[in-house]
């Protein structure tokens, strides 16, 4: 089984308190707070899809989409 392929970081602002936690947890630094205290993908193209931001979020304001896996 191969690793996910990113498609996309869904981040729901409204739900996002700006705590940092998910910022934290990157890997790879993908994730920063923008001026508003919000989470945003700063480097999308760095991301491993490890889901350490989804799985740590307490709001549940991300989810990492992936592209189906082709065998």
């Amino acid at each position: 089984m191969g690793k996910p392929k990113l498609k996309e970081h869904r981040i729901e602002r409204d739900w996002c308190k700006g705590c940092g936690i998910c910022v934290h947890f990157c890997p790879k630094s993908v994730l920063e707070l923008d001026n508003d205290d919000k989470v945003f993908a700063a480097r999308p193209e760095d991301c491993i899809a490890c889901r350490l931001c989804e799985i740590r979020c307490p709001d549940f304001a991300i989810e990492i989409i992936t592209e189906p896996e082709v065998k």
